[in-house]
């Protein structure tokens, strides 16, 4: 809690007076600049804040060169806290513009005669390796440092050896021989040579020096037999390897080797460290015979701790393509029988271990390689995995501690992966989770309760029985009074609202309320209604909503309960619907729209400028708009009925070649016409709420590209039954992802589109009246109506954060002022943009690059009109750049040849790692006030007063330049 409370105080400046970037640089100015040491180190450790609130280069650029400064004449104190703040600040280093200035000021220190500030300065230029790669009067202070007497500036050479290695390939060639002859030198103490050894891991940049280095380490293995060399030496071995890639089956084989043949624990622990981080980075480079080596060991270990490290490794490879590999030999021979039998003995001796750890390994492997190899000889692995996974649950529930419920977590997430492959097993083990959850402790009860709605979200297997058992349950868990009472509540709340997505019964929603008002606070209750949201439950969601409204403090938390009170109420409305009764639906539709147009005014109250809900109001208009379509469609549909077109019509239809005849009068025509554009329109509109949506989960995006799929099927259905059923195309509408159904809500809705698109495709063949096509449309629409809107996660919450900042320059002193350009010179306009990212980032999506568009409107022309080239008329300009450490830069050269004020538009818009583009924003505008050029200007005048220009003059334009 205190934790929190103080990020939350860090975040909020909380104590700090909000100042601009020249400001705040000024006041910390003011503390380096003071007398007192005290207030110069505060100064400089608060300059890392400064940089995360402004990461612009020009204020980082003169901070740190404040910094080199203080560094350049404070004490060892001052220039230690400056190299923290540099260590912290690692990734706005880049960003200094100034680089020779900045590192001229920190190597003067070089040449002290006080060891310790030689260290810190070693220590510093390490830290800055980054952008002074190849500086070679560092590289020259290193190694003069290398060889020092003192062991502080020793160590220092080393860290900062260690960070240009990493950065500069001439730099590790160079020093490599240098390392090479201290490690093997007899004078060199054996603690140094153990802060030696690992440089070598960084000697990657090409394959003849990672050979060398590789058989330095070999060397080294053999020559210094100790525990400690040993372990760091086959360290620095396995990182060398899995940076350099070709070396990794060699070293996969050494450290099993070192596993079976060392007897000391210590190096079998750090071999099995090592064999996972490769298993993790490279599991396609494991061959059988390096599984089944380590299955060989793994059976033979009498240590569980080595037993369970071993199975560790194995259960990372297990979900990996390494498992296929392993099953994949040649069927029939008796090698292959042996691995197989191999691996899995080992996991079924484990499933049962009495050491919880190597249960759940145990486990996981029987899990990954039922849901991986599909063969017929691996089927009865089902059983086994089943009942491992029931023992572990048996055995972990009954235990609070938090060993048993990571055990726990381990199992709960095995069998959803068993249920999602194999989901003819989904109903035993549905029933032994319901069984066990009556007895289990609290703790274990919130974590099945969640594995609970992940399986019945996938498959619908909690049937109407098991609700009268999850009733019970909920009522004993209100009498209870245990710490965990408020997270169960909500959890189980959640497997009820699950099982029961169709409606919930009256004495379902009782027992909820009524143990909500005896033993929960308002959070609960509003978690619980979330939930309902989620789910579809839009009555009970609203009833709880309604209740909230008096429990909040403040003004824009009422109002944002009270729009979500009313958005329950609209789709609650719209549960009435019923098919062939096209008055009522029109009415219900009306009074859905009623209560969303009061949701959306309390929704804006809601917004604030910190959290302007843009997705919630952009979701819930578009909401309105399609419920507005599908009532205009239900009238223009009724209106064919009441006045249906003459019986030769189609005949019309085919005389004059206009399809749209079929429909008889023109307002008919033009009515169906306008709604097919109308739901065109919204599909583009759903598709833009998606594009702009970068940080929504995923089942947050699916229902907006499921209502953007519905607005689609309706425009095509229009299209194909009445405007134009002879080009109507069946073919890339077919129902495409119903195999990856993710929720009960998709599921329907898939339904309810393969459904519409049977009837449409049947209709549309058999040339059927007007009147029915009609009535083929409404009840579509009723069809997609009468499935409960789930108002997804991101509506609720935001887990993961993204943002770009942009600046622009040159950039005016006053936004409305405009910048100043002559119409014979290009303006270079550079864009710098910073990513910001929340406490999560890259939880869903990541940005890869960043997509930069320029353009350029006249505003208002002045002067007189002169023939132009058209491509000097107008800027259109994108660029694509790369963030680097959430940073990124270019430029664009732009021309205003018209002379007046033009408008400048900078849209950047990102392109994540599947390279999808996100329109994320920000717009950013200028304006720029094109100018004639003094020459031009001269020339101009003297035309108007009739001298002719001298023959110098007439040589020279006002483009010659160009």
């Amino acid at each position: 809690m205190a934790a929190s409370a103080k990020s939350f105080l860090a975040d909020a400046g909380y104590g700090e007076q909000e100042l601009d970037a020249n400001s705040a640089l000024m006041e910390l100015d003011k503390g380096l600049r003071s007398g007192k040491l005290g207030e110069q180190c505060e100064a400089v450790v608060r300059f890392p804040r400064l940089f995360q609130k402004y990461p612009f280069p020009i204020l980082i650029n003169s901070a740190f060169l404040k910094l080199a400064d203080v560094f350049r004449v404070g004490n060892n104190f001052l220039r230690l806290c400056v190299l923290k703040v540099t260590q912290q600040s690692e990734k706005h280093l880049e960003k200094i513009l100034n680089v020779d200035e900045f590192v001229k000021r920190v190597f003067s220190v070089i040449h002290s005669n006080d060891p310790v500030a030689r260290a810190i300065t070693l220590r510093m230029l390490g830290s800055m390796a980054s952008i002074i790669p190849e500086r070679k009067n560092a590289h020259h202070s290193i190694r003069q440092s290398l060889d020092s007497h003192d062991n502080v500036e020793v160590e220092a050479a080393i860290f900062a050896a260690a960070n240009f290695s990493a950065q500069s390939k001439d730099f590790a060639a160079g020093i490599c021989n240098k390392i090479s002859e201290m490690i093997q030198g007899l004078a060199t103490p054996v603690d140094l040579k153990l802060k030696l050894i690992p440089i070598l891991q960084h000697m990657h940049h090409d394959a003849s020096l990672a050979s060398s280095s590789r058989q330095l380490l070999q060397q080294l293995v053999t020559s210094y037999p100790s525990t400690k060399m040993v372990i760091v030496t086959l360290h620095t071995f396995t990182l060398l390897a899995a940076s350099s890639l070709v070396d990794i089956p060699k070293q996969i084989q050494l450290l099993l080797q070192y596993l079976k043949n060392d007897p000391r624990k210590a190096v079998k622990r750090l071999a099995i460290q090592d064999l996972r981080l490769l298993a993790n980075k490279t599991p396609h480079t494991w061959s059988r015979e390096n599984i089944q080596a380590l299955c060989e060991s793994a059976l033979h270990t009498p240590y569980d701790s080595l037993k369970l490290g071993m199975l560790s490794v194995l259960s990372t490879l297990s979900g990996t393509i390494a498992i296929k590999q392993y099953f994949s030999s040649a069927p029939g021979t008796a090698a292959t029988t042996a691995r197989s039998l191999d691996l899995v003995k080992l996991a079924q001796e484990c499933c049962y271990h009495n050491n919880r750890g190597i249960a759940a390994h145990g486990v996981r492997i029987m899990t990954n390689i039922s849901a991986s190899c599909q063969e017929k000889d691996l089927l009865p692995l089902e059983q086994d995995a089943v009942f491992g996974i029931e023992a572990l649950l048996v055995l972990c529930s009954q235990d609070d501690s938090p060993v048993a419920q990571a055990t726990l977590k381990i199992t709960l997430t095995c069998m959803v992966k068993l249920v999602k492959s194999r989901p003819h097993l989904s109903q035993s083990v549905v029933e032994s989770l319901l069984t066990q959850l009556h007895s289990a402790q609290d703790a274990a009860r919130i974590l099945m309760c969640h594995c609970l709605a992940a399986i019945a979200m996938q498959l619908p297997v909690l049937a109407d029985g098991m609700l009268g058992d999850l009733m019970d349950l909920y009522k004993l868990i209100g009498r209870s009074t245990t710490d965990k009472k408020q997270e169960l509540l909500v959890s189980l709340a959640t497997v009820i609202f699950v099982s029961s997505q169709k409606a919930l019964s009256s004495e379902i929603k009782t027992v909820i309320k009524q143990q909500l008002e005896n033993a929960s606070n308002g959070w609960t209750a509003y978690r619980i209604a979330r939930q309902a949201s989620r789910m579809g439950n839009h009555d009970m969601a609203r009833e709880l909503y309604q209740s909230l409204l008096t429990e909040v403090a403040s003004e824009h938390f009422y109002f944002w309960l009270n729009s979500l009170k009313e958005f329950s109420h609209a789709e609650q409305c719209l549960t009435g619907l019923q098919e062939d009764n096209y008055s009522s639906a029109l009415s219900c539709i009306a009074e859905a729209l009623k209560s969303y147009h009061k949701g959306i005014a309390s929704l804006t109250a809601a917004s604030t400028p910190l959290n302007p809900l843009s997705f919630q109001c952009g979701f819930v208009k578009l909401r309105i708009d399609l419920l507005q379509a599908f009532s205009q469609l239900i009238c223009t549909c009724n209106s064919l009925k009441t006045s249906p077109p003459p019986a030769i019509a189609t005949t019309i239809a085919m005389t004059s070649g206009n399809d749209l005849q079929r429909c008889g009068r023109i307002s008919n025509q033009a009515c169906m016409k306008h709604s097919m554009e109308e739901f065109r329109n919204l599909a583009t509109r759903y598709g833009d709420l998606y594009q702009s949506s970068f940080d929504a989960d995923s089942a947050t995006l699916r229902n907006v590209e499921l209502q953007q799929q519905s607005c689609l099927l309706i425009s095509h259905a229009i299209e194909a039954l009445i405007l134009d059923p002879e080009s109507a195309s069946f073919q890339e509408y077919g129902s495409s992802g119903t195999a990856h159904v993710e929720s009960e809500y998709e599921r329907r809705m898939m339904s309810v589109f393969s459904h519409v698109l049977e009837e449409v495709e049947s209709l549309n063949r058999k040339y059927a009246p007007v009147s029915y096509l009609a009535t083929c449309l409404c009840d579509a629409v009723i069809a997609l109506l009468k499935v409960p809107l789930s108002f997804q996660r991101y509506f609720f919450q935001k887990l993961q954060s993204t943002s770009i900042k942009l600046a622009l320059s040159p950039s005016p002193r006053n936004p409305a002022e405009p910048i100043a350009v002559q119409n014979n010179q290009q303006l270079a306009l550079k864009v710098e943009g910073v990513v910001q990212h929340g406490s999560k980032p890259g939880l869903f999506r990541k940005i890869q690059s960043v997509c930069l568009n320029v353009s350029s409107v006249l505003q208002s022309k002045s002067g007189q009109d002169y023939k132009i080239p058209i491509d000097n008329m107008t800027n259109e300009m994108e660029q694509r750049v790369e963030p680097h450490n959430d940073y990124f830069s270019t430029q664009f050269l732009l021309n205003f040849v018209i002379l007046g004020t033009h408008n400048i538009t900078v849209e950047s818009s990102v392109i994540d790692s599947n390279g999808i583009v996100w329109k994320t924003g920000p717009k950013t505008t200028i304006f720029v006030k094109s100018l004639e050029d003094p020459y031009s200007q001269q020339v101009r005048l003297q035309q108007q007063q009739g001298q002719p220009p001298s023959q110098q003059q007439q040589q020279r334009t006002a483009y010659s330049r160009f």
